[in-house]
């Protein structure tokens, strides 16, 4: 199947923002038993709660057969994305997300290759995300699409547990 005929990818509009949310909720609802109750709790209020970005950033979608497949939020201005920021000039890219009955299409690439695109259009020189060892699906799309580390750029929300930072230069 070439998901390129078939998916559209776009901004979300207005009306689909509460279905963007509930597409979140089942996209990272895999990592519930693996991430502390009550982190879990306040990452999934984090998550959904896809209004308090919009003021700040792009929230794309990728279409399939008439139905959102998939989502992803692009901060043109990267220093906006978090309290640590990247550095000027970069983007940021946050909660990628493809709803699980339509994962191996090939969605969350066609999204990510739309963050570059419109980086690319406006001139930015790098994109950072970050992403955690169990994400390993997202976190080996991301290395083959040239992502690389930047650990200087790592936080920790616990003690244990490294959210992992990497960047692709434009």
């Amino acid at each position: 199947m070439n998901v390129k005929n078939t998916i559209q990818i776009r901004n979300a509009t207005p009306e689909e923002l509460d279905n963007v949310s509930l597409l979140l909720k089942r996209a990272y609802q895999q990592y519930k038993h693996i991430i502390k109750p009550a982190a879990w709790r306040l990452y999934l209020e984090d998550i959904i709660d896809v209004r308090s970005r919009l003021e700040d950033s792009e929230l794309i979608v990728a279409e399939l057969d008439g139905k959102l497949a998939g989502t992803v939020t692009l901060y043109l201005k990267g220093s906006s994305v978090n309290e640590e920021g990247w550095p000027e000039g970069w983007a940021g890219v946050r909660l990628l997300g493809v709803d699980p009955k339509y994962r191996g299409r090939g969605i969350g690439h066609e999204l990510m290759e739309e963050c570059v695109r419109r980086c690319k259009e406006k001139g930015i020189i790098a994109i950072g995300l970050h992403t955690t060892e169990f994400m390993d699906v997202a976190r080996r799309m991301y290395e083959r699409m040239g992502f690389k580390r930047v650990p200087e750029f790592d936080f920790h929300p616990s003690p244990d547990v490294v959210v992992m930072a990497y960047q692709l230069y434009l």
